[in-house]
């Protein structure tokens, strides 16, 4: 595989800190290697929120599936992230998205980040899943005075068919929203929830519907003649379909067509000691799921331990200087939005990569001149949700069944960013631009 980040990027070094791995160990998600030659009706590439839910999908269909990933189940950001089920998947804004699209396209998809967290609650209801639920919706709070949702709830009311609430400066405290923040709004769809006690409950779930998942079997090469050819360091698996659901951990060759087309972004996460009443009540008390008004955001909650995660878009380099760099940060901005908590400890600290695509919206579709093959990639750091809904409708298209909508523009290919594999380059300007309007 040829990645664009330097090998730190793609190490275990990034998740030796993470604390789901305490709720759910590495040894839970690890499955065999793919061995010898076999075949499949469809290869799903990519073990995490993606692939499990199209296989768990394909399979209750009665389809066969196999699914390979190149670490474990969960080992990419689906078993790291923040644990935000919310509304989301592109950065596109609906201005944006209208010029390009249209407004009823733009309607459409909206209504299909609604379904995406709808999605997950149904999975997590259906397979009976204990993932540590919590948040009635998802609050955002401004950073700064100037800084105001009125056109937000606007929009949240066309787009989502639901009525947000706003919050003034005065009334958060009471409301258990301690900080140095301005006004909020709170938008009722959304939940908090453990990542990889879902992930794993969506594992379980896949395999007693006969899904087969391979772990430590990285997919080097795919061959086309009248089916799809898979090759592993230890086996070869043949399909007459195929889903490439890799997201933030893609290569540039497998397939060719990814190439250029995915913008890996990096995020870094914290997560405190337990806390007691008292610390919580000095600081924040609220079970709502949160993040702030900055273009690079942080995003925090309370879990229902009474540990609390933090969280932070950002660091452009990976190696691990870099990423000691990033801790240092991070918990600086802990410590500067929680005052009252800069004595308290952060055993916990991991990263790991978000997508993005050039035209800042989500793909779920066809590969160009590959017939029977399907890509979902491109979340924006809301694949919880956008990641989980993908699968399900590329199962859907992989079956023919058009019983789910795939938004229109979800089925158009992101084109390609400039400069090949020093793409990332491009980002060091967007982040300089971001931090000065975070000012």
């Amino acid at each position: 595989m040829r990645r664009i980040f330097a090998k730190h990027a793609y190490s275990d070094d990034r998740i030796l800190g993470n604390y789901w791995a305490d709720t759910v160990g590495d040894v839970a998600l690890k499955r065999p290697q793919l061995s010898g030659a076999q075949k499949t009706d469809v290869a799903i590439i990519g073990a995490g929120f993606t692939g499990l839910s199209a296989a768990l999908a394909l399979a209750e269909a009665g389809v066969s599936v196999a699914v390979l990933d190149a670490g474990f189940p969960g080992w990419g950001a689906s078993g790291r992230n923040g644990g935000f089920c919310c509304l989301g998947g592109a950065k596109a804004s609906d201005t944006m998205l209208d010029r390009q699209h249209g407004k009823p396209a733009r309607l459409a998809y909206r209504r299909a980040e609604a379904a995406a967290v709808h999605h997950v609650a149904n999975l997590i209801k259906t397979q009976t899943i204990e993932a540590d639920i919590h948040s009635n919706g998802e609050t955002q709070l401004a950073h700064k005075a100037s800084i105001h949702f009125d056109d937000d709830a606007r929009a949240i009311e066309e787009n989502y068919g639901v009525t947000p609430t706003l919050h003034s400066k005065e009334e958060l405290p009471a409301l258990g929203m301690s900080g140095q923040f301005h006004s909020a709004i709170t938008t009722p769809i959304g939940f908090g929830l453990n990542p990889r006690k879902y992930l794993a409950g969506l594992l379980m779930a896949a395999e007693a519907a006969g899904v087969q998942v391979f772990g430590q079997s990285p997919v080097h090469k795919i061959d086309r003649t009248k089916s799809y050819g898979l090759k592993t360091p230890q086996g070869a698996l043949t399909a007459d379909q195929l889903i490439i659901a890799t997201n933030g951990y893609s290569s540039e060759d497998v397939p060719p067509w990814m190439a250029e087309r995915y913008m890996p972004a990096q995020s870094s996460v914290l997560v405190t000691r337990e806390l007691t009443d008292t610390e919580i009540a000095s600081g924040w008390s609220s079970d709502q799921a949160a993040y702030d008004s900055r273009t690079l955001l942080h995003y925090f909650r309370l879990m229902p331990n009474r540990r609390f995660l933090f969280g932070m878009r950002g660091g452009l380099m990976s190696s691990k200087s870099a990423e000691t760099r990033n801790k240092r940060k991070i918990r600086a901005d802990f410590e500067a939005m929680f005052p009252a908590w800069a004595a308290i400890e952060t055993p916990y600290y991991w990263s790991g990569m978000v997508c993005l695509a050039a035209g800042l919206t989500p793909f779920a579709g066809p590969i160009p001149k590959m017939p029977g093959a399907y890509a979902g990639f491109a979340y924006h750091g809301n694949g919880v949700a956008m990641g989980s809904y993908t699968g399900a409708l590329l199962a859907d298209q992989v079956l023919g069944a058009r019983k789910l909508q795939t938004p229109k523009l979800m089925l158009q290919p992101p084109k390609r960013f400039p400069l090949g594999l020093a793409r990332r380059a491009l980002m060091y300007g967007v982040y300089a631009a971001a931090t000065l309007k975070d000012l």
